[in-house]
């Protein structure tokens, strides 16, 4: 019975102190490695159409625009390598009997004179809307983004009766919520 009251106690204190020994702190810090996927194919945006009537000088006509990704234009990538397809925004404005006003179809090159040289590179046509008639002309809001970002530049887009049109930066930020269609 000693024999085994000693055994006992030695288990208990070498349990004591080597469960109260210190452990060696490593002073190695352990980051996971970020995996960059490889680009995939180029990603395109989705097509979209809308019309919008408006009136015109007394008479209403119809806005028709149409966004397709169109592959035959110079593709774009961002700074992982990835490919976007660019758009191309068709625009029709008619009267109600058939007559047009405007049928054009715009790639990014027509506004050229709204970017920057960033934006001509690496830029993807991406909208355009109907904002409000004023001064006689029909005014568009378009955009030229980066792909996937909320980075772009506003372009003013007016239509003149005759069919010609302008294209400008926007430099006027809408900030007042309120649409101003039809006015």
């Amino acid at each position: 019975m000693k024999k085994s009251f000693g055994i006992i106690a030695l288990a208990i204190v070498m349990g004591i102190t080597t469960g109260c020994k210190e452990e060696k702190k490593s002073e190695s810090i352990i980051v996971k490695k970020i995996e960059h996927k490889a680009p995939s194919g180029p990603i395109a945006m989705q097509e979209y159409t809308q019309a919008t009537e408006a009136e015109w000088g007394g008479e209403t006509v119809v806005c028709e625009i149409s966004r397709k990704p169109d592959a035959s234009l110079p593709m774009v990538s961002n700074e992982n390598g990835q490919k976007f397809v660019d758009n191309r925004i068709t625009l029709k404005i008619s009267y109600q009997n058939g007559g047009v006003i405007l049928d054009k179809s715009f790639t990014k090159s027509d506004f050229n004179s709204a970017l920057d040289d960033d934006y001509r590179r690496t830029g993807v046509l991406e909208g355009l809307v109907y904002d409000k008639m004023e001064d006689g002309k029909m005014k568009f809001a378009a955009s030229v983004s980066h792909p996937q970002t909320d980075e772009y530049i506003p372009i003013v887009l007016q239509v003149s009766k005759n069919g010609s049109f302008s294209v400008s930066r926007d430099t006027q930020m809408d900030t007042s919520g309120e649409d101003d269609f039809n006015s």
